[in-house]
């Protein structure tokens, strides 16, 4: 049995976890068999804790920081909560204005689909292209930012249509699901293929970078939602690369490059800024064990960029498929320096471990998705994995947190990724960074 099965299936150890990941003693037990190499064993799976809810940023926690730290958030908060506010008077006005009854429902699509990055750069300058644009600004926040998995192909937003798909006030202004990271793309591209004949672009796409400047916290990160919506989306969000998309965003803006060449000095300058500050803080949120580095959480508290839970099947854990992101995007960085590298260098390692073999995580007919013996197979990685042991777990809707993916409900294993191969990507990548970084 190789290192990483024996991490995938052996029995739980009962410990404590600083990160709030709460341990109990064993609660229920199975006997499962699993075959490792040919070699069949008999092993247990276990509960083996509870996911703690998510701390949203308050004026309490704050009060609770070193006394010169807080004004800066104390203002960070103040800004939130009027942008808040003036977003949502600027829908009851203009439902006033117009005798809106009953609030329009946006059309849905999956994620930013519909809104191409990817075509030949005089598309961008016809027709199709510009009525996208028009749709994107008609649906850009009053903050500025955008909600997520809105069609924006069908028609632009009419007085008195929801800015999100959501039936109550969530997502006004995300960086979830490639929102506004995407939007303001295909603004730029717009703008440069048009010339001079976009105003109303040029506007829209300023408003856009000002949302990702204020939505900045004090400590470097993002948060989910902007203005802040409470809960786990106030948590610095690595989850489904939100601000990996924005520091990306950032580092082209920057460069002034491609379709980014209009934006002013000044502009560009802050974006430096802001682009530093945020690669400090990734750099910050490096969970170390036993002072050695390993990789991220899919989420950090703001204020002690701690690993933190999302929702209740997320529990605080090292985190694969986010990390590989995030260190993609680090290997990208021009001229890193000893930091960089060195945060690099380890998730690279930390991938390596935790590699796991000759298993597949697939459909069994009859019974869902189950983790299976499948010779040859790999490498993969779990989606989360327990730290200070580098052991796999899983969460399920009841917040309670397992050893085994077989163990958990067969609604989660079947509606979630729980293993990825995307650190595969980084470790080929990484291969020719690390000579060229010695």
């Amino acid at each position: 049995m190789s290192s990483c099965h024996k991490r995938l299936f052996e029995p739980v150890r009962q410990d404590s976890f600083e990160y709030g990941f709460v341990f109990m003693k064993q609660a229920r037990s199975v006997f499962i068999l699993a075959i490792c190499s040919g070699v069949a064993v008999g092993l247990t799976a276990a509960i083996v804790g509870t996911n703690p809810p998510a701390l949203p940023l308050t004026t309490e926690r704050i009060a609770s920081l070193p006394l010169e730290q807080q004004a800066v958030w104390m203002a960070y908060l103040e800004r939130s909560t009027r942008q808040s506010a003036a977003d949502r008077a600027f829908l009851q006005a203009e439902r006033k204005e117009h005798a809106v009854k009953k609030l329009i429902i946006p059309s849905a699509t999956c994620n930013a689909e519909g809104i191409a990055l990817d075509k030949p750069a005089d598309w961008y300058g016809k027709a199709k292209a510009r009525r996208i644009a028009n749709i994107i600004v008609s649906f850009q926040t009053p903050a500025g930012g955008w909600s997520k998995n809105l069609d924006m192909t069908r028609s632009v937003r009419v007085p008195g249509e929801r800015f999100t798909l959501d039936s109550g006030w969530n997502y006004v202004g995300t960086f979830d699901n490639d929102a506004t990271t995407t939007q303001l793309r295909f603004l730029a591209k717009v703008i440069t293929a048009t010339g001079t004949n976009n105003a109303s672009y040029r506007a829209a796409f300023q408003r856009g970078l000002e949302y990702i400047f204020d939505a900045q916290y004090p400590s470097g990160g993002w948060p989910q939602v902007w203005p802040l919506q409470g809960g786990y989306h106030d948590a610095i969000t690595y989850n489904d690369d939100a601000m990996p998309h924005v520091l990306e965003s950032l580092r082209d803006v920057a460069g002034g490059q491609n379709e980014f060449v209009f934006v002013p000095v000044e502009t560009r300058a802050r974006a430096t800024a802001s682009l530093k500050r945020g690669v400090d803080c990734v750099l910050a949120t490096q969970i170390v064990v036993n002072g050695r580095r390993t990789v991220w959480c899919q989420q950090h508290d703001p204020l002690t960029l701690q690993p933190a839970s999302a929702r209740n099947y997320e529990m605080p854990a090292q985190a694969s498929s986010e990390s590989a992101a995030i260190v993609l995007f680090l290997m990208q960085l021009p001229n890193p320096d000893s930091n960089v590298v060195a945060a690099v260098r380890a998730a690279a390692a930390w991938f390596e471990k935790t590699q796991i073999q000759n298993v597949a995580f697939r459909k069994v007919r009859g019974r869902g998705r189950l983790l299976v013996p499948s010779p040859g197979n790999g490498p993969l990685w779990a989606r989360y994995y327990e730290i200070g042991t580098d052991r796999p777990v899983f969460g399920d809707r009841d917040r309670s947190v397992h050893d085994a993916v077989n163990e958990i409900s067969r609604e989660r294993r079947n509606g979630y990724g729980w293993y990825r191969d995307s650190p595969k990507r980084v470790l080929e990548r990484y291969a020719q960074w690390s000579r060229e970084h010695p």
